[in-house]
């Protein structure tokens, strides 16, 4: 199965009950892409609600991420058995490093992912907030493909041109988290100008335009309103005019930086 074209974000929801909830609201809805991670402290909720929807596990997508402490070569085996254990799982969809700071090293930390690939723990190993540079080199020494980089992206943050290629030439999915920059993207006059001709919420323009430029976007949501919302951009067809119009705002920021992170390079 390949990356769903859109999917439900975790990041942030910490309350088990809610998390729970979300994700069996979104399954129900239609999503079959859940993202989580390691770092949310949220996969026993996550499998919760995963468990909880009535739709076979074949058909769902479910990604997760093992955490910058745990990305040496052993704590990579042994901690991806411990996420499958709170998620109630036998294999995930996706394993992704999450971010290629504090415990990684290329030659240490990936061979573990080809293993998890291999025996089938992992369907699909994946890379997140890797530059261009750290996607190439993670090309060439993982046996696995890789199947997505999943990078911050948004209207004040849109991906860059050296990533796109270099995904392209890997054949690597872009997916896009914090695709509303934690709402600072929502109110953009760019964005609600776009929104207002179509009639639709800035959050499902946002995410028109990010599937207009192939990317796969994974926005968070807990209530059941929002969840169908953003959804809907499935249907939504942005033109050629307002996918420029939100590419010409200005301003660029980006929301998430961390210590050592290989962006601030």
């Amino acid at each position: 199965m390949s990356v769903p074209d859109i999917g439900l974000g975790t990041s942030g929801n910490d309350d088990p009950d809610q998390c729970a909830a979300s994700v069996e609201a979104a399954v129900e809805e239609g999503y079959r892409h859940i993202d989580t991670a390691q770092m949310y402290d949220n996969e026993a909720a996550v499998g919760r609600g995963v468990a909880r929807a009535d739709v076979p596990r074949e058909e769902l997508f479910v990604a997760t991420k093992v955490h910058p402490e745990n990305l040496a070569y052993d704590d990579v085996l042994a901690t991806a058995e411990e996420s499958l254990d709170r998620l109630g799982l036998e294999y995930v969809d996706l394993l992704y490093v999450h971010w290629p700071i504090a415990a990684y090293d290329a030659a240490d930390t990936l061979p573990a992912f080809d293993e998890l690939y291999d025996e089938g723990v992992a369907r699909n190993v994946g890379v997140s907030n890797f530059t261009p540079d750290l996607v190439a080199e993670a090309a060439d020494l993982l046996d696995a493909p890789i199947a997505a980089n999943q990078v911050e992206i948004h209207p004040l943050l849109p991906p860059r041109d050296d990533l796109v290629e270099t995904c392209d030439r890997h054949g690597v999915d872009l997916v896009a988290y914090a695709p509303f920059c934690r709402r600072e993207a929502l109110d953009v006059p760019e964005v609600t100008a776009v929104a207002e001709k179509h009639d639709v919420s800035p959050a499902r323009t946002i995410l028109a335009w990010l599937l207009e430029k192939d990317c796969k976007p994974i926005p968070k949501a807990t209530g059941r309103d929002h969840i169908a919302d953003n959804y809907a951009a499935l249907d939504l067809v942005l033109d050629d005019e307002d996918v420029a119009r939100i590419d010409s705002i200005e301003r660029r920021y980006r929301k998430f930086d961390p210590e050592g992170s290989p962006w601030r390079e």
